[in-house]
Formats: structure tokens, sequence, C-alpha cells
């Protein structure tokens, strides 16, 4: 039976409910359980799993809704204790925090002065909103939340451009400024390499990599997937890439994106080709064969990372930097195992396993895929598990096992299986211990699997650096200690599971050409840009609390906004408080 209980005025992060609903989940009586916010996107959620009542009706954007699935009447007040008892802990690790709270951005800029960049995370249908407040007081902004409109984006990096300012996002994951870590960031040595992206596990895969082989980076700008959509036009990537070329701690410039518009892409290496440092790109899905001047193509992250240590070393540039690297694990396979299954919690990472996997299979993957599948060829399975399809009302895979578990499991019953192919991402943000929370549903595969008769191996690699808070050594000995195979690199990976199952993949000899000759691009940079670049940043942080960890621990200095749906949410009385404002 469904009983639902709406607490009034009672505000949350989504994170926080999310993390909430799974401790309750486990809770033995429980059937079903999910806590949220009352806003309309949230209702359709609760609608789609067959946990929305009449009482729900009523419930404003500002209201905690917690609906429970159980056969026992009295298990409600048990979760009811639970669910003051989470909030409360919340709130006394709160007081105890060193950055003050306030409840507006009148008070965020009186209690932090010199701001001059917000990280917005709130519900996607405000977050526009709010991060046109932070430009108007000439603040750069990095919009962590999805769900904006391509509209909205245009708009407001039409605005920030037009102001000198940089405005990551939307959906961007990751960001490091000045050695300061923003959003979903892992802590790595500062440098000579500065970083943009389109691409956030590809940014953090890509800049890891440059701190395992010894180099260190200036900044890492994302830009959003969208940027270098034709209807966005790689606005903040080319003001961001002229920020690099002007910084002059920043030797090599290194871009990361998956396929843009060709139109967009042409102006991009325009940009490129007038810069007169050298710059290492990589078009995710593209197959380069040469270098063009000073500008370098890689075909994989583990190469673009690779090509940037060595230009910044002074190192002469390899022709090939995909081979395959140690001694392929010896395998027990049966004849019916002969399939890879990806399930990844990075999206980038995901793209070039589906990428790897079918140039090693030679499948044209270039047709339209079901939602979160980024391969599904002949019993071969790599899937996006931080899609929107799976993170709907629950945490993303980062930060919570549970999805991934049940696809585990789910590929485990595959009689095709041969490799489970995963990633675990490191760093402020991400699950503080991911490798211990993954290890008993891998140990119980392994198990059942070897009852039946059969292996099935799980290989993967760890996406992080020695400084982050989890651990890299102590992440990799817990995986390593489970039987996972693991390597350097998601590249590495890849190439490993392939042959395990001998499957081989054309190597690439690249040389470097003489560039085409284009019209030089001017290059200026505004002051505010300059100042972003070059001093650690001053935030204020809208929406998810959990930032904050990474800017305190890295020297930045932090004000939380405690953020609240204006008008409880109500979509007119918002409207109408904007136009008397």
């Amino acid at each position: 039976m469904l009983y639902t209980i709406v607490k009034q005025n009672s505000y949350q992060d989504s994170v926080n409910l999310m993390l909430l609903t799974n401790k309750i989940s486990t809770m033995e009586g429980i059937n079903k359980v999910q806590i949220m916010m009352g806003t309309p996107s949230n209702k359709d959620i609760l609608k789609a799993a067959g946990l929305y009542t009449d009482e729900l009706e009523g419930a404003a954007s500002n209201d905690m809704c917690i609906v429970v699935d159980t056969d026992s009447e009295e298990k409600i007040q048990e979760v009811l204790d639970e669910t003051d008892n989470y909030l409360n802990n919340q709130a006394i690790a709160s007081g105890k925090e060193a950055f003050e709270t306030v409840r507006s951005w009148d008070k965020a800029t009186n209690a932090l002065p010199g701001a001059n960049l917000a990280i917005i995370s709130t519900p996607g249908q405000y977050a526009a909103e709010e991060a046109e407040k932070a430009l108007d007081r000439d603040m750069h902004v990095l919009i962590f939340s999805d769900n904006v409109t391509v509209e909205d984006e245009r708009r407001i990096k039409e605005k920030a451009h037009e102001k000198g300012l940089l405005v990551m996002g939307p959906d961007c994951g990751t960001a490091v400024v000045s050695g300061v870590p923003l959003a979903f960031a892992n802590v790595m040595k500062t440098g000579k390499i500065g970083v943009i992206g389109a691409s956030g596990t590809g940014i953090q895969e890509v800049t890891t990599e440059i701190d395992r082989l010894g180099a260190g980076v200036s900044h890492a700008i994302g830009t959003g997937g969208r940027d270098l959509n034709d209807k966005i036009g790689a606005i903040t990537m080319l003001d961001g890439i002229k920020a690099l070329a002007q910084h002059s701690q920043t030797e090599v410039i290194t871009l990361i994106s998956k396929p843009p518009a060709k139109e967009v892409r042409d102006e991009v290496v325009q940009l490129l080709q007038s810069i007169s440092k050298p710059v290492v790109a990589i078009f995710l899905g593209e197959e380069p064969h040469n270098h063009e001047g000073n500008v370098y193509y890689a075909n994989t992250l583990e190469e673009t990372a690779a090509i940037a240590v060595d230009l910044v070393k002074g190192n002469p540039i390899k022709s090939n930097y995909n081979s395959l690297q140690g001694e392929v694990p010896a395998v027990n396979l049966k004849p019916e195992q002969k399939t890879i299954k990806g399930l990844y919690s990075g999206g980038t990472l995901g793209y070039e396993a589906a990428t790897l996997i079918s140039s090693g299979l030679n499948y044209d993957n270039s047709g339209a895929h079901a939602e979160g599948y980024l391969l599904n060829a002949n019993g071969f399975e790599v899937i996006d598990l931080g899609d929107d399809i799976y993170t709907q009302g629950k945490p993303h895979p980062m930060i919570d096992p549970d999805t991934r578990i049940q696809y585990f499991q789910k590929a485990a019953q595959d009689e095709s299986t041969a490799i489970i192919l995963f990633d675990l991402v490191l760093g402020y943000g991400s699950h503080e211990d991911m490798a211990g929370a993954l290890i008993p549903g891998i140990e119980k595969i392994q198990k059942e699997s070897q009852a039946k008769g059969k292996d099935i191996y799980f290989v993967a690699s760890v996406c992080g650096t020695d400084q982050d808070p989890q651990g890299l050594d102590e992440q990799k000995a817990k995986l390593a200690e489970a039987g996972v195979i693991l390597r350097d690199s998601n590249n590495q990976a890849v190439l490993t599971a392939l042959a395990m199952l001998d499957i081989q993949i054309e190597e690439v000899q690249k040389e470097v050409v003489p560039a085409k000759e284009t019209a030089t691009v001017e290059i200026s940079v505004s002051e505010a840009i300059q100042k972003l670049l070059t001093e650690k940043p001053n935030v204020v942080n809208v929406g998810l609390k959990k930032f904050t960890e990474a800017i305190t621990a890295n020297g930045g200095r932090v004000v939380q906004y405690d953020w609240r749906p204006v008008a409880g949410g109500n979509p007119r009385l918002r409207q109408v408080l904007s136009v008397l404002r």
C-alpha cells in the first residue's frame, strides 16, 4: 500500500534526497520508497514509477514529498524517524563548516565581496535564471545543472561574451581553475598544460593521465556538451581557447570534444591554427591520420594526454601512442562467451569505449541508438549509465553504485558475456569508496558464474590521481584483490578486453604535415577572464553544498547560497516577481 507524507517548506537538495531514498530503501519491510521535492518534473517521475498519490496534487516545489510502498503502516513512523535523523545529521555537519551560508544573492555578495565565479546546481528549470543573476553581478558562471534549453544557453552565453565573462555549461560536470577543482573534479599537479573540453569525464581522463605522466595542468575549462553544436557556435570554446592562448603559464593547449558541427569545427580549427602555442585536439569519433602544423590530432584520450606531456617536456612526438601495453591476461571461456559489456559512469569514457570496440569489430556505429546505449551490436554493448534515462530520481552512478551493480548482474546473465568493462571515477563529488561499494556485487557474480562452470572477467581503469580524497592506490588495490583486471587508462582497458577475445585494432601511424593556410584570427581577452586565470577563484555556490569541499580544501574562497525556489516554484508568481524587481 502507498503512504504519502508531504513536509511543507522543507527544501533539500536533490543529492541529499537521493541518498536518503537509497538509505531508506534498504530498511526491512519497505517495498519501494521515493523522497523528492514536489516539482512538476518530480511528480512525473513518481507517476512513471507508480508512486503517485492524490496527496501529491497540492505539493509545491518547496515541499518534500515522501512516498512509501509498504505492507505495514507501522513502518511509516520508522521512515519518518530515519528521515529526521538523516536531515538533522546533515544540519549538524553544516554547522561545523568553515564558510558562510546565506539565502540570497545580495547576502552572498556582501559575505564575499570579491566573488567572481558562481557554480549553479539548481534544478534545470531554474538554472538559466540564476546564471543571469550571476552575470548581472559580473561573475563568471559554471552551470552544473542539465535540462537547460538550447535557447537559454545561447542567450546566456551571448550575454557573457558581451560582458567579457565565461559561462561553463550547462551540464558542465568539471573544471579546474588555478588549481581549484570545481564540481566533479580531481586534484592534480599544477603545470603548463591548459585543457578545454566539451566533455566532463573526457577532461577528467586527460587531466589525470597528464598527472600520472608527470606533468601538470594550469586550468581545465569545461564548456558543456552542446557548446560546439551549430545552435551555440562554440561561444565558450572560442573564448576559452583565446584565454589559454594569452595565459603566460600555459605552454600547451589541449582541446577535447565529441564530433562538432562541421562549420563550428572549421571555426575552432581556424582559431587553433592562429595560435603560436602547440595544441593537442581530439574530436572523439574522428580518425585523424596526420597532425597539421602546430595542431596535433589524437585518436584517444590517452594519446591526447601523452602528446601534450611530450610537447611540454620537449620530447619528440611519436607516430603512434595507441599500442596495447602489457601482457594480455589468459582467459578460460566457453564457446558462447564472445562479447564485451561496457557499463560506464562517464559518458565520454563510454563513448571512447564504443568507438574503439566498433573499430575492432569493423562495425559502423554511426547510426541511432536507444537512449543510454552507445553501442549495441552482435551482443556487444556499451551503456552510459549516467544518461538521463538512468538518473531520473536516482543519484548519478559516480555517486551511487546501485544502478551499476544491477547492470553488472544483468550482463552476467547473458550467456554471451565474456568480459564486463567499466570505469571508476575518483575525485571530489564522487563516491567516497566506490571500489568498496562495487566489490560485493563483483564477487557475487564471480562466485555464481564459477558455480555454473564458467568465468566472467572484469576489466577496468580508475580515473583519478594520488591526491584525490578516495586514494588512488587504495581503490586500485581493492579492485585488484577482487580479481578485477586493471589498466592505467580507459584506452588500455578497452584494448585489453578486445585482445582477451583475440580482437585487434589497426594502429594509425601519424606524421606532421603543413597546415592549410587560413585567415588569422584576432586574439583578445577581457580583463575579467585574465583575472579568473591568474587568481584563486572566489565562489558563490548556488545549490549542491557538496561542491564547497573541493574549493576550501584547495585554497579557494566560497560562500554557500542555500537556494530555494522563488514563490515556491510557481512559474507565474516567479515571473511577476521578476518583473517587479
